[in-house]
């Protein structure tokens, strides 16, 4: 049975949002490996902005992997206390430190990164891609759950995994790099959970806006 938009040349239509969006940075402000592993597992149903006030005082006290493999877990949740789900995190992290102990061990890979505790899918896409590692797959966060639905691409789902497997069977993969954080930041600018459909780059191809708008 086919997938819901199989038979569409999404790789034309979402031309728009690729060139767009293409190399911009994720909205998480780390300026290394270490810093965005540690980011990205903290902002798990957090929110970018809030871990990226933390991250000054964090890096500052911790700026490698090797400086968190001999601190005590009290110390470093200090440094955490405000994010959701600190305290489960922060043993994630300090766990991961002395597993790697340095920087140049965090993996490359979307099966050595998943490896780690607090690294799902979605956040190994999406330090591969921060780090122009060759994509494994692509990424599906709260706001390409909601998005890709809505063009049209797939049918709704909540499951982030989900989402991303039939992303994965309809997108070429020579896009998978880039689609997931380009549909991304469309949600994240234009296709709020209240969008702004007539500044949307989509809106002659959106299933949402020529059904339920027009």
């Amino acid at each position: 049975m086919d997938l819901f938009g199989e038979s569409e040349n999404w790789e034309k239509k979402l031309e728009p949002i690729l060139s767009k969006y293409k190399d911009r940075k994720h909205p998480l402000e780390y300026q290394n490996t270490y810093q965005l592993m540690v980011m990205v597992i903290l902002s798990a149903q957090d929110s970018d902005a809030n871990i990226n006030n933390i991250a000054p005082l964090l890096f500052a006290k911790f700026p490698t992997l090797s400086s968190l493999v001999d601190t005590d877990i009290e110390t470093f949740t200090s440094y955490v206390s405000k994010v959701r789900n600190y305290q489960t995190k922060a043993q994630w992290i300090i766990d991961i430190a002395k597993l790697l102990k340095e920087d140049k061990e965090i993996p490359t890979t979307l099966q050595g990164l998943t490896a780690l505790k607090g690294i799902g899918r979605k956040s190994a896409n999406v330090i591969l891609r921060e780090t122009n590692k060759p994509s494994e797959g692509i990424i599906a966060d709260l706001h390409v759950i909601r998005v890709a639905p809505r063009i049209g691409i797939i049918k709704e789902n909540k499951d982030g995994n989900k989402i991303e497997k039939d992303l994965m069977q309809i997108l070429p993969q020579n896009i998978w790099s880039e689609i997931g954080m380009a549909i991304s930041f469309l949600g994240r600018e234009t296709c709020r959970p209240k969008p702004k459909c007539e500044e949307c780059l989509l809106n002659d191809i959106c299933n949402y806006y020529l059904t339920e708008v027009i």
